[in-house]
């Protein structure tokens, strides 16, 4: 793997700021790609006299020779890959090795008191796919708690170059997490989340709440399109803003190909992820990123409202902006949960390659289930699109491309009953025709479920009014039905859940929020 002379350049730029040594310390063990990742760590240690490539013959179990640890000061970490970290591993890597040499990592305070709290033995095992966008945040996340506990260890492991390894646990999805050997989840988690899980592994000691006394005229919660339009829109009036987000880009990050943002003929979910962070970074926007919102109440006689938080801190603003998205939808029948990583999954181009050559299903027919079946289609012997309704709902250039993949099929007015499953994981579907009544196991390998989103809005619903569907229900200015709070996006009843829809429901929040602080009597100013 050869870096280029702007990423050398970029990273000697960092490894200025280093105020400890760092040690790559690769282990032995023989595999066709190590000469590779020798290379790569040797340029890596060239940048800067703070940083060494040292081999070691013993200490750990290694993986076919491409597992490397990161110490700091010669003291161990506990940060490992086996894998070469190339493609969106390569910022794990460096932020962990930049990490290890005293760069602050970039968790909130509130997670940094709460991982180093804890006080267990815990073992992480990250399986992911190269490819996969978000695998990244969970092994960053992991080697942020490894680096702030040393009882923490966080190994990354590739499972295209491990394949026996990934054969062994019986995994079909990333990221997969193992703690302590045993499975932990699978697909997208949040830190928050992670914490949240670990309470039923371990005791988590309660930690100091450092309060935040703050007042702020604009809480928005959220990341996503709608959440940056909101706060870029209160922030240019002036007003102080909140923005607390479990992750920046949301839902949005999520997706690969973008073409009907109006402006911008073609991008991509995690760059416009990025264009979304710098944007609204641009002004003085305080952002709280992996953190949760678990209720927002009415503060006792007063105008003003109190959002608690996952780390139990507790927030008070005069407004509250809710922009909290959606999640992928469900299909709510037996064997889905249960299979999810073990032949369910969400994600085409997370989980995909793990089903190279083999048969696959996708249930879902709008544009989100015809664009999966399209990138499924090269990878996969065969893939078929089964739809509940008696036509396909993706937009026609996408049915007519499905319609001339040869490796394709649909299936239309048919329902998913439920997952079938071996040990080894999913081995088929049962579906009924709708027309007939008449059902039959559908066998196939895996099953991605693309029938649209669900609103995030449990934390809400005990505040404001939602539909049956869980939406927030706003009205033509985002106000819902508590005065100061609004909402907008896909968490709301606005139709058509798109990118550009979102950001102007966001615009149209914001300065709804901004309208009510201006010409209300009874907030506190």
């Amino acid at each position: 793997m050869k870096l280029s002379q702007q990423i050398i350049d970029t990273l000697k730029a960092y490894s200025e700021k280093l105020t400890r040594t760092v040690q790559l310390k690769l282990f032995d063990g023989s595999h066709p790609k190590r000469p590779e990742l020798v290379d790569m760590l040797k340029q890596v240690a060239s940048i800067s006299d703070k940083i060494d490539f040292i081999y070691s013959e013993t200490g750990f179990n290694v993986r076919e020779g491409l597992t490397f640890e990161i110490l700091s000061n010669n003291e161990s970490t506990g940060i490992r890959f086996s894998g070469i970290p190339g493609g969106h591993e390569f910022n794990s890597f460096v932020l962990a090795f930049l990490q290890a040499g005293g760069i602050p990592v970039k968790l909130d305070d509130a997670l940094v008191r709460q991982a180093a709290a804890i006080d267990a033995e815990l073992s992480f095992e990250v399986i992911i796919s190269l490819d996969c966008h978000n695998c990244p945040d969970v092994v960053q996340t992991l080697n942020q708690f490894a680096i702030v506990n040393p009882k923490i260890s966080c190994e990354m492991i590739d499972g295209s170059a491990h394949k026996a390894f990934a054969e062994e646990r019986n995994v079909q999805g990333v990221p997969t997490v193992f703690l302590n050997r045993k499975p932990f989840s699978n697909g997208k988690i949040s830190a928050a989340e992670i914490l949240e899980k670990l309470k039923s592994h371990v005791t988590l000691e309660p930690v100091e709440v450092v309060a935040d006394e703050t007042l702020y005229d604009v809480a928005v919660i959220g990341g996503g399109p709608a959440a940056a339009a909101a706060a870029i829109y209160t922030a240019r009036k002036g007003l102080s803003v909140l923005m607390l987000a479990e992750k920046i880009g949301g839902q949005v990050a999520d997706t690969m190909g973008i073409e009907n943002l109006i402006g911008v003929t073609k991008t991509t979910g995690p760059e416009l992820t990025k264009n979304l962070r710098a944007h609204v970074e641009s002004y003085p926007v305080k952002i709280r990123e992996e953190v949760r919102v678990n209720a927002v109440s009415k503060i006792e006689n007063t105008a003003n409202w109190q959002l608690v938080l996952s780390s139990s801190e507790t927030i008070k603003s005069k407004t509250v902006v809710i922009a909290t998205g959606a999640k992928w939808r469900e299909l709510g029948v037996p064997g889905e949960k249960e299979n999810v990583g073990k032949g369910v999954a969400y994600c085409p181009h997370c989980d995909g390659p793990f089903f190279k050559g083999k048969d696959v299903v996708v249930v879902g027919g709008g544009n989100s289930g015809v664009e999966a079946a399209l990138d499924l289609a090269g990878i996969v012997k065969s893939v078929t699109v089964v739809e509940f309704m008696d036509t396909l709902k993706a937009d026609r250039v996408l049915i007519d491309q499905l319609q001339s993949t040869a490796n394709a099929t649909i299936v239309t007015d048919t329902a998913t009953e439920s997952v079938e499953a071996s040990a080894k994981g999913v081995t088929g579907l049962v579906l009924k025709d709708r027309s007939t009544g008449e059902t039959q196991l559908y066998p196939t390998d895996g099953v991605f479920v693309q029938i649209g989103l669900a609103p995030n809005s449990a934390f809400a619903k005990e505040t404001v009014t939602t539909n049956r569907y869980g939406e927030i229900e706003i009205n033509t200015r985002c106000e819902t039905d508590q005065s100061g709070i609004f909402a907008c996006g896909d968490v709301t009843t606005v139709p058509y859940k798109q990118i550009v829809v979102s950001m102007g429901e966001g615009a149209k929040a914001g300065l709804s929020a901004f309208e009510y602080l201006l010409k209300s009597t009874n907030v506190q100013k």
